[in-house]
């Protein structure tokens, strides 16, 4: 975390920053983009993958989850620590088969893969850093609207979102009915609850607590809040997965170092989002996900879903404890286009949307046929 970055500046953050490679990601500058707090955020610009071929009516919009990026179909390279997250679901051939479809992902808004968030330039030439401005899920659909335009892309023939991109995928089709075909919505809810706003309030902690935090403005500091967000990683880690599945995998193993496997484990996850991750970041998109509540403003959630035309497939994780299967049922009762709850068979808890490509794969062929 000290090695210089490109800017010459020490590397305080694992945020994506001019001067580093790019990678597959192209960008757009989709101009200022009005904030539902009354602010606007200017010269915002947009870091996106695509692959496939254009035909006017094919587009699918993938929506990644808090710590993912754009980087959905492809190998570690320079620009990208880590593999394509849904390798084994987009692709030709794939399920969501990239030579019949024109496939877009796009960093979110407040993220640190190459769109404007905290680690991005300012328009005074610094890091936005702590000046960010809090961002909520439907002003991150604002900027994926401000790019669908962009790209001259009329109605998605499909929206996809897993967790928090469950969130926006849900907004889409609430706020821009007309523009969305298909809806496929994966370990989401209709708003965020009580536990999982206590989960990543206690994560916010960690990083806000680190020494180094320096009220969000480390950037240009030799030393980030490392710990912080290494700490937040691990307690989000553990509501990632299932109770059977880690002592399954750990038990009470103890490794020749001293350490249990299940802390190593965690250890390795702490360490890997550090290097890819930036905690200003983190910390907006978790508050954004705090603040998701379709029903906001619109007459509760019964109302909201109401508004949803596509043909829609909501699907849990059976072993899900951080977003249970009951807040599916919800989605799956009250969207009217949603002909009832599939359910993924997994060990893997929550991050089960992301292990299970087969039977992930097959509910979203089924829906994009």
């Amino acid at each position: 975390m000290t090695q210089p970055d490109p800017t010459g500046r020490p590397r305080v953050t694992g945020a994506w920053r001019e001067g580093d490679p790019v990678g597959d990601r192209r960008f757009l500058d989709v101009g200022p983009i009005a904030l539902e707090s009354g602010a606007t955020l200017p010269d915002v610009r947009m870091a996106y993958e695509t692959w496939g071929s254009f035909t006017g009516d094919n587009a699918v919009l993938v929506l990644h989850a808090l710590t993912g990026d754009s980087h959905v179909l492809g190998p570690v390279g320079p620009g990208h620590l880590s593999p394509g997250w849904w390798d084994d679901v987009v692709g030709p051939g794939r399920a969501i088969d990239t030579e019949r479809f024109f496939v877009v992902a796009a960093n979110i808004l407040g993220g640190c893969q190459g769109t404007t968030g905290p680690a991005s330039t300012h328009p005074d030439g610094r890091p936005w850093a702590g000046r960010f401005p809090e961002i909520t899920v439907r002003d991150q659909v604002a900027a994926e609207l401000a790019l669908t335009d962009a790209l001259g892309i009329d109605r998605w023939h499909g929206v996809i979102g897993g967790s928090a991109g469950g969130m926006r995928a849900l907004e889409w089709a609430i706020e821009h009915p007309e523009r969305v075909d298909r809806l496929f919505l994966l370990a989401t809810s209709a708003a965020a609850s009580a536990e999982q706003v206590a989960l990543s309030s206690t994560q916010q902690a960690a990083i806000t607590q680190d020494p180094h935090f320096a009220g969000g403005d480390y950037l240009e500091n030799e030393r980030g809040p490392a710990d912080g967000l290494d700490l937040a990683r691990r307690i989000a880690h553990i509501a990632y997965r299932s109770e059977p599945e880690l002592q399954e995998r750990f038990g009470r193993e103890v490794q020749p170092d001293g350490r249990f496997a299940v802390v190593s484990y965690l250890d390795h996850h702490g360490d890997k989002l550090v290097s890819r991750f930036d905690a200003g970041s983190y910390l907006v998109l978790t508050r954004a996900m705090d603040g998701h509540d379709v029903g906001r403003g619109r007459g509760g959630s019964a109302a909201a879903l109401a508004r949803i035309t596509a043909r829609t497939v909501v699907a849990g994780i059976d072993s899900d404890r951080l977003y249970p299967v009951h807040q599916q049922q919800e989605l799956a009762g009250l969207i009217p286009g949603c002909e009832g709850l599939d359910v993924v068979s997994s060990l893997h808890g929550h991050d089960g949307f992301l292990v299970e490509a087969e039977q992930v794969g097959t509910l979203a062929a089924r829906l994009l046929d």
